[in-house]
């Protein structure tokens, strides 16, 4: 990444988290109420995520930065309790019924402006995962730790408003027309519909945007893209 790229996106992370925070302040204690009465419990949601690629460890396995981010809490408390880590999917039974419509409509992610404001996430950047499940999508899906190579993970991105909820391309799409390269690529019936098929193709997108990032005037215009999107996926209730 250069360093002009780098200096304007940390700008405008901190103008853009600063001023969705003023504006989200009201919507607080609104959320916070829906999310307690549906399922008391805790309102926030506090996890461990990866952030950028550090290197490599002893074994070559990736080692990644860590934050903790937070949520407002849209499933059930202990939903991990007797699966532990595992990723959500469409229609997941634990999501409460007022965390499928944060869900949806992305409201669940606000919090984390607060971690663009300290600058553990960047506005526009690939999601961030799970560590334990971000090292065994590494071992599975060639490359797929790149994605994270000088780049900070993202409140929204181009697999985001690209893409539906588990990662599949709408029908129809460019990106569609490459399903059957990227989809259960070895053809194995025990494998359809695995997590490792949603995250080739967000893998696609993810390594698109790096590589916006290595000059400032491509920068400009897939940031400028991606935030004009995101309002539009919000209010769809798509992508993810």
């Amino acid at each position: 990444m250069q360093a002009s790229v780098r200096f304007a996106k940390r700008v405008f992370d901190v103008a853009a988290s600063a001023v969705g925070i003023a504006l989200a302040a009201p919507m607080v204690p609104v959320i916070a109420a829906a999310v307690y009465v549906d399922d008391p419990g805790p309102i926030l949601y506090k996890q461990r995520r990866a952030g950028r690629l550090i290197g490599f460890d002893a074994t070559s396995l990736p080692v990644f930065e860590q934050f903790d981010m937070y949520k407002f809490r849209s499933m059930r408390v202990d939903a991990e309790k007797f699966t532990g880590a595992v990723l959500a999917s469409e229609g997941d039974p634990r999501v409460t019924r007022v965390g499928k419509f944060l869900r949806k409509s992305r409201l669940d992610e606000l919090p984390q402006l607060v971690n663009v404001f300290l600058g553990q996430m960047s506005l526009v950047g690939p999601r961030p995962e799970r560590p334990e499940l971000l090292v065994n999508l590494a071992m599975a899906i060639p490359f797929f730790e790149e994605r994270m190579r000088d780049v900070k993970p993202g409140l929204t991105g181009l697999a985001q408003v690209s893409l539906g909820y588990t990662g599949r391309a709408f029908e129809g799409s460019q990106a569609s027309q490459h399903e059957d390269q990227l989809l259960n690529p070895f053809d194995l019936p025990e494998t359809q519909g695995s997590t490792a098929d949603d995250m080739r193709m967000k893998l696609l997108f993810d390594l698109a945007y790096a590589a916006a990032l290595e000059q400032l005037s491509s920068y400009i215009r897939m940031e400028a893209g991606i935030v004009f999107k995101t309002p539009l996926v919000m209010l769809r209730g798509v992508g993810r």
